[in-house]
């Protein structure tokens, strides 16, 4: 049983991947993360607008080396090697999704094949690594 009395698998590699969720439901999947002994980071969208503050966000808030490029290829390479973080695996949540979606839906089509693009790469290392992208029901 796990700490927080519920297990919905987020150790399991193969099932990883990039996911739509409600924002309501960011707090269990974190507590079900950090449960599964995996390294949990929120990405606050919040405000972001736009690619450079996108990966502004990424940057700093998942703490990436300061020689992180900010470019799409270089948040890809980071999300492929994230040793500097340690864990067995990786739990994105990222909160308030809806204004960049809104704004600037190219960005966030983007970013989405470039998480997908690294969750396809932890699975082939049999490593979890799950991306829940928070929008409301009508996005």
């Amino acid at each position: 049983m796990t700490g927080s009395g519920f297990d919905l698998g987020l150790g399991d590699a193969a099932q990883g991947g990039v996911y739509f969720v409600a924002p309501s439901d960011l707090d269990s999947l974190g507590a079900a993360g950090r449960d599964a002994g995996l390294i949990v980071r929120r990405v606050d969208l919040s405000g972001c607008e736009g690619k450079h503050a996108l990966l502004l966000r990424f940057s700093t808030q998942l703490d990436f080396p300061d020689s992180t490029g900010r470019n799409w290829d270089a948040l890809t390479d980071r999300l492929r090697d994230l040793q500097w973080l340690g864990g067995e695996g990786y739990v994105l949540l990222l909160d308030d999704a809806r204004a960049l979606r809104r704004r600037d839906g190219a960005s966030i089509n983007t970013l989405l094949e470039v998480l997908e693009d690294a969750s396809q790469f932890w699975i082939a290392q049999n490593v979890p690594f799950w991306a829940f992208v928070a929008l409301d029901e009508e996005d």
